[in-house]
């Protein structure tokens, strides 16, 4: 077997010199493989996974990661003309959920804090303009109905696990309480609601606790009809709502021009050494028994460990771009496929002048659902201003829509809605323009993930399982309660660092459970029934 590390540009600050040798550290389980636990993956989970063994004294580690430094999904690009650019988010741009009072702290936020990047309140709800394709159109009324649809589904919803039924999708429950769209503008709203706003306003009743204890987005960037009723109300609540735990119902946009990947790889830097992280590399197999595991790179590199913590996204596991030897358990392949992988994409222009909206959110109703409806202005007093900047975002089907095409198409598509938006002014092109086509990443396949009506708390339990002890899941996918969230990559890089360092301490490794079969509350009528 040949190592290679490939530590080269970790994109931050040269690493703490004074930290004990790999070499040196816990030999008393020192294993006879390259390390003890490979960690594939230098994003939030990952690093977050690492710095947990590094606390508990093991640094027998490696962090495989395919990109030229570490940070995940958390990826920038500087978008503008000479002497006036900027650092803009391509991925995650928000801290969710903040900190209400002296109460507990999103980890993000309190990452932030720690390494001074810098973050602004962005105002999602009061201050908004609305437009259709005649111009601008006040429907803001709309808006609030929306808001008071969504508690009432959140009620329902809520009732609905009191009395053990079956979860469904929010279409059908904006069918149920009599909610369906009926015009454009209400479908608008609905998608600033569901498809893009985080539901922060879902509202459950006490004995929802108990199924969270027995089991285990701002962006939801999926229809009504791809989105569980049950599970995007909790999901919400844990994280905006301080009754259930949540930390508060503020969202504050990231603006720091070293980007957000800042909190990652400045917390990376306090602990990690170069020889720590493997980075441009590329996994491509993973090799697993009761004894351990090897990893095969795309060079050749062979890698091999005790325990390896796979943080790849659902988006990369379903579409089998990394084989497994042996294939995993049909269990395990059944909780990837049914787990669903969103694409939410920020499209970028740049103008020399601003001309759009004071506010700092902009809605607006096509005939066609989910036309580039949801726009932000960065050239505003609390962001970039000055800056001649706004972006419009798509999800879900759209998004993948606009990945098949040219970006001169998309911007042709792009200036037509916002041209319709200003019928009065002569809108001129923009200077600069640029989204990520996050779905065709093959190291992403989109932007998070998302649990739609069909997966199951068996299922979500399913996905974090281990396979024969060796094998590890980890990530905001596997997190029951923050599925979507980069606390939720946090919280899950945390716990899989906790526990695999049980492995590694002593023979008190168990590993996480599964369940065999995912089953129905009650069986299909016709089981029983003979051919």
């Amino acid at each position: 077997m040949r190592r290679v590390h490939l530590a080269v540009l970790l994109g931050f600050a040269a690493f703490t010199a004074a930290l004990p040798s790999p070499s040196t550290t816990h030999n008393n389980h020192r294993s006879t493989k390259d390390v003890k636990v490979l960690i594939l993956g230098g994003g939030v989970a990952g690093v977050i996974a690492a710095r947990t063994l590094h606390r508990k004294g093991i640094d027998d580690f490696l962090i495989v990661e395919a990109r030229d430094e570490l940070g995940g999904r958390m990826q920038d690009y500087t978008i503008g003309v000479p002497g006036k650019q900027y650092v803009i988010e391509l991925g995650p741009n928000w801290i969710q959920g903040t900190q209400t009072g002296n109460g507990t702290a999103n980890p993000i936020l309190t990452l932030a804090r720690k390494h001074h990047v810098k973050n602004q309140y962005n105002d999602l709800d009061d201050s908004i303009t609305t437009y259709d394709y005649n111009g601008l159109k006040d429907y803001r009324n709309l808006l609030d109905t929306s808001v008071d649809q969504f508690t009432q589904v959140g009620v329902i919803a809520g009732g609905r696990v009191l009395t053990q039924q079956v979860d469904l999708g929010l279409q059908s429950a904006y069918g149920i309480i009599g909610a369906t769209p009926k015009n454009m503008y209400e479908a608008a709203c609905q998608y600033y609601q569901v498809d893009w706003v985080r539901m922060q306003v879902f509202s459950f009743l006490d004995v929802f606790i108990p199924l969270i204890i027995v089991t285990a987005h701002p962006i939801d960037a999926q229809a009504p009809d791809q989105n569980s009723w049950i599970a995007s109300a909790w999901n919400n609540n844990f994280t905006f709502d301080v009754d259930m735990g949540g930390f508060s119902d503020d969202n504050n946009l990231c603006i720091d021009q070293r980007g957000f990947k800042t909190i990652i790889q400045a917390e990376a830097a306090d602990f990690l050494q170069p020889v720590q992280v493997s980075l441009n590399s590329v996994v491509t197999t993973i090799a697993y028994s009761g004894d351990g595991v090897t990893v095969t790179l795309k060079n050749g590199t062979f890698l091999t460990a005790d325990y390896v913590l796979c943080t790849f996204s659902i988006g990369v596991l379903q579409y089998g771009d990394i084989a497994f030897k042996p294939a995993l358990p049909s269990w395990k392949i059944e909780a990837i496929q049914s787990m669903v992988m969103a694409t939410y994409t920020k499209i970028f222009l740049q103008f020399n002048e601003k001309f759009w909206f004071d506010t700092e959110m902009a809605v607006y109703a096509d005939k066609e659902r989910g036309r580039y409806p949801i726009w932000q202005s960065l050239d505003h007093v609390k962001f970039f201003p000055g800056s001649g900047l706004v972006f419009v975002t798509v999800t879900g089907d759209y998004s993948l829509r606009i990945e098949g095409m040219q970006d001169s198409d998309v911007q042709e598509e792009v200036m037509e809605v916002l041209r319709a938006m200003y019928p009065n002014i002569t809108v001129p092109d923009p200077v600069a323009f640029h989204f990520k086509r996050w779905h065709a990443d093959p190291l992403f396949r989109g932007s998070y993930s998302n649990w739609p009506p069909s997966f199951l708390p068996g299922h979500s339990e399913n996905l974090r399982a281990t396979v024969d002890k060796s094998l590890w899941f980890a990530g905001e996918a596997t997190s029951l309660k923050y599925y979507g969230f980069l606390h939720g990559a946090y919280f899950e890089g945390l716990n899989a660092g906790e526990e695999i360092a049980k492995c590694v301490e002593g023979p008190a490794c168990t590993g996480r459970e599964h369940l065999n079969s995912v089953v129905d509350a009650s069986p299909y009528p016709f089981v029983s029934i003979t051919p």
